[in-house]
């Protein structure tokens, strides 16, 4: 395949491409920045824990899995 042949068809599909892509992202709006995030005094954090209570899997019930 010769590239000097179809290289006004290339340069013409890439610049459709490029003028799609613009287009398609200049209706979405920017994005806004978050607002700062509210800290808690440390007299206000609460430690949450998680407690796990499980027998564990003997040899026999593990091979069965």
């Amino acid at each position: 395949m010769n590239i000097a042949k179809n290289m006004e068809a290339i340069f013409v599909a890439i610049i459709a491409i490029a003028a799609a892509t613009s287009l398609a992202t200049a209706a979405v709006p920017k994005f806004r920045a978050a607002p700062a995030p509210i800290v808690a005094s440390a007299d206000q954090v609460t430690m949450h824990t998680v407690y796990v209570s499980a027998k564990r899997l003997s040899a026999e019930e593990k091979a069965a899995l």
